[in-house]
């Protein structure tokens, strides 16, 4: 039924709402969905039951020795005067000198397999990548022990007479007589053929990435294929390779068999890569009290490795490479 408008009165006008699309979800994809979900919270409840364990038995070492236990640099646990002091920097700076190793050839091996291998050598190369990446580290230790060690035992001395001028190849004996073995250097070379697949394989996805437009834009320019590289697809992935070099730096922090396997089981820093170095190896022969003791330690770098891990994934997160990776 029409209704009749007086002068100057205007017509009511349904506000426009915007239309709700609900699209019918199958029952598969509800079940999809349910173990997807389960896998992410069992994830989550795995590491949280973890985080407890450690702090569980951590607890008595850590009433024992208060804050003294990140400052003491002695291992002494009748009288309660240990502390990760020593050996925590001890693991950062073999880690970091394995992250100095790993970043360039990790990003180089990237760029080769997205710019410059061909479609069938590419594929081969990302399928070897992807299994070094899930090589065990027990596997490596021995890697490093029985082969690698005894052949880079020349390269540390021609370093340690060459290179003496900077402090962090001097080489200093320390209760040990005449040999370069157990060394920083040696364990870092071992952790950094661990982090090397990590960081390679994050940053080819990243480099792949990179827009087409600007790709050929830049070959519109004159560009050769590296200019093109160095202008384009290295500034698009910068911040993903800073994110695969912190997880990369976080691998490198929580490799305690490696480490284990090539260090020397004494207490004390020193920053000299060439000289045997310490680390503690007591675990299958410690008391109860030393066992808390060790928990605290694996507590320390457990919550280290996390926090590490977590500004890797928020780097990732908001670098404009890693945005359009989450879009797509």
């Amino acid at each position: 039924m029409a209704v009749a408008l007086t002068p100057g009165q205007q017509p009511a006008v349904e506000e426009d709402k915007p239309r709700v699309i609900v699209a019918p979800v199958a029952f598969s994809d509800k079940i999809f969905r349910g173990i997807l979900r389960a896998a992410g919270f069992t994830v989550f409840l795995i590491t949280g039951l973890i985080l407890v364990f450690l702090i569980i038995r951590a607890a008595s070492a850590l009433r024992a020795a208060g804050l003294g236990f990140f400052t003491t640099s002695t291992w002494f646990i009748s009288t309660n005067q240990f502390g990760i002091a020593a050996i925590l920097p001890l693991g950062i700076l073999a880690a970091l000198f394995a992250l100095f190793i790993a970043v360039p050839v990790g990003i180089a091996t990237a760029v080769f397999i997205s710019e410059y291998a061909p479609p069938r050598l590419r594929r081969a190369l990302i399928a070897l990548m992807d299994l070094m990446a899930a090589v065990p580290s027990i596997i490596v230790a021995l890697f490093a022990v029985f082969y690698l060690m005894p052949r880079i035992l020349g390269f540390d001395s021609w370093l340690s007479h060459h290179m003496a001028f900077i402090p962090l190849f001097q080489f200093r004996l320390a209760n040990y007589s005449g040999e370069y073995a157990n060394a920083t250097f040696i364990a870092g070379i071992a952790v950094s053929l661990l982090v090397i697949p990590i960081v390679a394989s994050l940053s080819r996805q990243v480099f792949s990435q990179a827009p087409q437009g600007e790709r050929e834009a830049a070959y519109a320019l004159g560009s050769t294929r590296w200019g093109m590289i160095r202008t384009v697809v290295l500034p698009y992935g910068r911040s993903g390779v800073i994110g695969a070099s912190m997880l990369g730096l976080g691998r490198a922090l929580g490799e305690t068999i490696v480490m284990a396997f090539i260090l020397s089981p004494v207490f004390g820093f020193n920053y000299h890569v060439l000289t045997i170095s310490v680390i503690a190896n007591h675990f299958f022969v410690a008391g109860a009290k030393e066992i808390s003791a060790l928990m605290a330690g694996g507590l320390v770098l457990f919550v280290m490795t996390l926090i590490v891990n977590t500004f890797a994934a928020m780097i990732i997160n908001r670098s404009r490479s890693g945005a359009s990776a989450s879009a797509d």
